[in-house]
Parts: structure tokens; C-alpha cells; sequence
């Protein structure tokens, strides 16, 4: 069976890029990518296993 995964997206603020990767990496999330969102801002997108599946 194909792994099932759930995705969040983050904005990201500068400063505080990798503190805020490094809590959602600790919570079992991988990073993706990133992009320029539509304000300009950076946004991550993160994918993980859904748990129990």
C-alpha cells in the first residue's frame, strides 16, 4: 500500500525561518519547498505520514 500523507502549508517569517522549520521538522513534518507567496512572503510546504494509516 502507498504511503497516505497530509500537507500543511506555513508562512515563514524571516527572522524566525529556522526556528519555525525546526519545531515542524521535531513534529515529524518534512519540508517540500518553499515559495513566494502571494504577499511577497516566503510560505513552506510541508508534508508528513498520516498517522495511523
Amino acid at each position: 500500500m502507498a504511503t497516505q500523507w497530509e500537507y500543511a502549508t506555513v508562512p515563514l517569517i524571516i527572522h524566525a525561518t529556522k526556528a519555525i522549520l525546526d519545531q515542524w521538522g521535531s513534529d515529524g513534518w518534512e519540508l517540500v519547498t518553499v515559495i513566494q507567496g502571494p504577499d511577497a512572503g516566503l510560505v513552506a510546504y510541508l508534508k508528513r505520514p498520516k498517522p495511523g494509516v
